[in-house]
């Protein structure tokens, strides 16, 4: 069995550090301290690592080349092709109703306004699929939301983020093994435990 897990964001250097690009940071996090390589996989236009984590269990990590709004084609030509259940899907990506720093895991919901998420519900047919929002925080007044999910993180939100991209790492290595709902509860609460 299997567990894939799909870092959401856009592809293109101008992006890389974008606060819409966290998913993408998450998963590159992930590659990095499980010692897996890279590889672009052009079914399903993405790049794909995989191979096992540091507790041997096999993974999978998918970074949609698509663009955004588009990240559910992706997702859902990887997964026919490789025939693989959903239940054993998760997905990481930017939040704005989440502070900076902060993690929150959930089993399924709507879109909430994320085209990358409103995607993904499109093209595999239901909502029930495992989330981790990575908090960006709300723009300041008068910014629009386009400018502010494509900007970079400030000086000051980037130790948080270093943070909160470590803990996305342990909560997906313990998810590999435990249940979600324990995951659930250790990772959901404000601070680390």
């Amino acid at each position: 069995m299997v567990k894939w897990i799909a870092g959401l964001g856009n592809p293109g250097g101008k992006y890389e550090d974008n606060r819409h690009n966290v998913g993408f940071m998450a998963v590159d996090r992930m590659a990095e301290r499980w010692d897996l390589r890279w590889r672009a996989d052009a079914k399903c236009r993405a790049y794909v690592a995989e191979g096992r984590a540091p507790n041997g269990e096999s993974v999978v990590l998918l970074k949609p080349q698509t663009y955004m709004n588009l990240s559910g084609e992706s997702v859902k030509a990887y997964m026919n092709y490789y025939k693989l259940p959903l239940e054993d899907f998760i997905v990481i990506y930017d939040d704005m109703d989440t502070e900076v720093g902060q993690l929150r895991l959930r089993y399924k919901g709507s879109a909430g306004g994320h085209n990358g998420i409103k995607s993904i519900i499109q093209h595999v047919g239901t909502e029930e699929f495992k989330r981790v929002r990575i908090g960006i925080s709300r723009p300041p007044q008068g910014m629009e939301v386009v400018h502010y999910v494509l900007s970079d993180f400030t000086k000051a939100e980037r130790p948080l983020i270093e943070e909160v991209l470590d803990r996305a790492t342990e909560a997906m290595e313990m998810a590999l093994t435990e249940s979600f709902d324990k995951v659930m509860a250790k990772f959901n609460s404000k601070k680390r435990s």
